[in-house]
């Protein structure tokens, strides 16, 4: 009869720890989540402060410029890279 009495304890044990577990799989399973969430808009965020750095650095080349026709010669130098970037994904 001890056996029996052992067993049953011993499986109420291992249920409580069972859920005990699956409490913690959920709440890890939520952190998961939230944390790839908040990586998710960072990367949104690190992505558009990325264009306004290329936004800024075009804007502060063209500024530089002195006359106009260093201007036109900046922004068709740029044209040019545009123009080499599409073709080498057209490719």
């Amino acid at each position: 009869m001890q056996a029996l009495s052992d067993l049953s304890q011993n499986v109420h044990l291992l249920l409580q720890r069972y859920e005990a577990l699956q409490q913690e799989n959920v709440a890890l399973r939520l952190e998961s989540e939230r944390q790839r969430q908040e990586l998710i808009r960072t990367h949104a965020e690190l992505l558009d402060l990325q264009q306004k750095n290329r936004r800024i650095a075009t804007a502060n080349a063209l500024s530089a410029a002195e006359t106009n026709e260093e201007a036109l010669k900046r922004i068709n130098a740029l044209i040019a890279q545009v123009d080499r970037a599409i073709a080498a994904l057209k490719r």
